[in-house]
């Protein structure tokens, strides 16, 4: 069945970095549309960053353009997302889904769309 892990979450203080990483097993990783998506406290779900099959073609909402990027290692079955100059606002639960196709950005829908990790915690404070 499909299984996907992330970790990389943890405390960092404003303006620093993390490098968030996504396992995929169960399925066909580079047939698959994956995303990152994350959920505040209290908000809903922000779906934040998406890249296609073959890596080459990447999307993000654009409260992180130019500080995120998602990309992918087929040969390992990883997703990555790098987090750099990190803000307060960027504080969230980071899940990685896999989906059948680009279901857009941001807070396009409230509902776990596809196959999802258990999420990993991102917490930016001084």
């Amino acid at each position: 069945q499909v299984q996907l892990v992330e970790s990389g979450g943890g405390l960092v203080q404003p303006g620093g970095s993390l490098r968030l990483s996504c396992a995929a097993s169960g399925f066909i990783f580079s047939n698959s549309w994956m995303y990152w998506v994350r959920q505040a406290p209290g908000k809903g779900l922000d779906w934040v960053s998406a890249i296609n099959p073959s890596g080459i073609n990447t999307y993000q909402i654009d409260s992180v353009k130019g500080r995120f990027a998602i990309s992918r290692d087929n040969a390992k079955n990883t997703l990555y997302l790098l987090m750099n100059s990190l803000r307060s606002e960027d504080t969230a639960v980071y899940f990685c889904a896999k989906v059948d196709r680009f279901v857009g950005l941001g807070f396009v829908s409230d509902n776990r769309i596809g196959s999802w990790g258990q999420g990993t915690q991102v917490t930016v404070s001084s």
